[in-house]
């Protein structure tokens, strides 16, 4: 998809596919017939359901799982709201390919695929207490490169980011797409002692000052606050909508990214389940907007996709439980 305006990607958005009802109901049959009480696997049964509806499938796979990571670089670094130097990122994007970092291990032990890319880190984006942090061009520039990293043979991904900046900018547009006090969306980061808290939050408040004129427009928001990351995820979650392929969602900043989606069609993020909560302050406030609940809840800050990582062993848990268990006929167990 090229989108070679803002109304084309607002079209692209608006415009969505629905899901398999009869494939998510084959699920529910089946669950029905397994050597269980019904309903006993809880969330189980229902995450089998949200697969079989999004691939397509009355038998859903996991055969093939993604990860991708998108790095990017915050201009807004400047304001001293990150307790690391702008430079972590570059540095990360080195260790993600070493094979040194949590994701490495992760997507391992999940048997998924790793894929790290990276968006132009030696070129930050605009500081956006001053102006917008991309223009048009940039923004979509990025959402291509989202929709790119899809591939439509991939029966789950996981998106995760890094970016050194990058949840300011996802507690500016939180703040941005649902109000409220900006120190409710703000959390410490990469663990920011008071004063950069209080610099965090003060930048993001100048900046909603300066772009409340987008507040109308989730597209132009995540233009002005956002990151290249954050659109790549966005385009690769609109990417995955149309291709089929369902999406599990990491932490704060890669929620942040898909809300824009949510504003602009209701069920925008019905191909989407929420892996975890991260202890970043705004997450569990984030999830509430957009009417998601999480699979996890561990505590965990990190981003790189990590805690949709952990998810994806959950998932293939419940698939296995799905398809492997006997039914009470099968079993010679007498049913209730």
């Amino acid at each position: 998809m090229s989108f070679d305006s803002l109304q084309e990607l607002r079209r692209a958005a608006t415009i969505l596919p629905a899901g398999d009802d009869a494939a998510a109901a084959a699920v529910a049959r089946r669950q029905e017939t397994l050597t269980k009480p019904m309903g006993s696997l809880g969330r189980l049964e229902t995450a089998v359901a949200w697969l079989a509806r999004w691939q397509g499938r009355n038998m859903p796979q996991l055969d093939r799982v993604k990860v991708v990571v998108f790095a990017g670089s915050h201009g807004v670094t400047a304001q001293g709201v990150s307790a690391y130097p702008a430079e972590v990122t570059g540095q990360m994007v080195q260790n993600f390919a070493a094979g040194g970092a949590a994701i490495n291990q992760l997507s391992r032990v999940a048997g998924a695929e790793l894929a790290v890319i990276p968006l132009e880190v030696d070129r930050p984006t605009a500081d956006f207490t001053r102006q917008p942090a991309m223009s048009e061009a940039d923004f979509l520039a990025a959402v291509r490169a989202g929709w790119e990293a899809v591939d439509g043979d991939v029966d789950l991904i996981c998106f995760g980011e890094m970016g050194i900046g990058n949840t300011t900018a996802a507690a500016a547009l939180s703040a941005a797409l649902f109000g409220g006090e900006t120190a409710s969306w703000t959390g410490r980061g990469t663990g920011v002692d008071d004063a950069g808290l209080q610099r965090k939050v003060a930048a993001i408040d100048r900046a909603r000052a300066l772009h409340g004129g987008r507040i109308g427009d989730p597209l132009r928001v995540a233009s002005a606050l956002g990151g290249r990351e954050l659109a790549a995820i966005l385009g690769g979650t609109l990417a995955a909508r149309q291709l089929g392929v369902p999406v599990l969602l990491d932490g704060f900043v890669c929620t942040a990214a898909v809300a824009p989606l949510a504003k602009l069609h209701p069920a925008g993020l019905a191909h989407t389940l929420a892996a975890h909560v991260s202890a970043e302050a705004g997450h569990r406030g984030l999830l509430g907007a957009l009417g998601l609940q999480p699979l996890l809840d561990l505590g965990m800050r990190l981003g790189e996709g990590s805690g949709a990582c952990l998810a994806v062993n959950i998932l293939r848990s419940a698939l296995e439980c799905h398809r492997g268990m006997a039914s009470f006929s099968e079993a010679g167990v007498s049913e209730k």
